[in-house]
């Protein structure tokens, strides 16, 4: 990878320190693509895509309405919620700015980022900024846990995890995940605020 290596780092060389900082990440990232273990988290944090988390939050409150167990309810419909607003918010974005993958950019040299209206059409190899995943699993996981607590830290390490392995991937660069992560807790903290409002109004009315 001795070449590509340093093609994404000559193309990147003209970038901010910022880009810069994340592609020499990227570069040492990238020479554990094919450690097993990066295969297997990485195959695991499928799951944190949108739609089987979209699956698995509608699963959790139909069942929760099922089996009459309105915590569990509360849980999926929270989660569902969260990961609505997490990927409405990651779109939004995803459509106004285009970004090189880190495998791109080390296996063809090519890299930019920029604003362009038309993002949304350069999905896959040049749309990597911000990571949906992250996104996904940090507003699910911070969702489940408001309802369970005793939750929070297997979340917060599987969300960790989704984010982790996005570098040795290549899928996304280290301030995309960074950005990935504040849009899903700026989603679950939207959705709290909304829950918590709805609470109280209800609660006012019934006084």
């Amino acid at each position: 990878m001795g070449k590509n290596e340093s093609k994404g780092s000559q193309f990147a060389a003209r970038a901010s320190k910022v880009e810069r900082l994340d592609a020499a990440l990227a570069t040492v990232a990238l020479r554990h693509r094919g450690n097993p273990a990066v295969k297997a988290v990485g195959l695991l944090s499928e799951a944190s895509d949108q739609p089987p988390l979209l699956a698995a939050s509608a699963a959790t409150l139909a069942a929760g309405l099922v089996l009459r167990q309105p915590r569990l309810a509360r849980a999926g419909l929270r989660m569902l919620a969260s990961e609505l607003v997490a990927t409405g918010i990651k779109a939004g974005i995803k459509r106004y700015v285009a970004r090189t993958r880190p495998h791109k950019m080390l296996e063809d040299g090519r890299y930019l980022l920029h604003p362009d209206k038309n993002a949304e059409k350069n999905e896959g190899p040049w749309n990597s900024f911000p990571s949906g995943h992250t996104a996904g699993a940090v507003a699910v996981g911070r969702a489940l846990s408001r309802e369970y607590p005793q939750a929070s830290s297997a979340a917060a390490a599987a969300a960790a995890a989704v984010g982790l392995v996005q570098l040795p991937q290549g899928n996304h660069f280290a301030s995309d995940v960074v950005v990935g992560a504040m849009v899903g807790w700026v989603a679950e903290a939207a959705v709290n605020a909304a829950v918590n409002a709805g609470s109280a109004a209800v609660r006012k009315r019934g006084d």
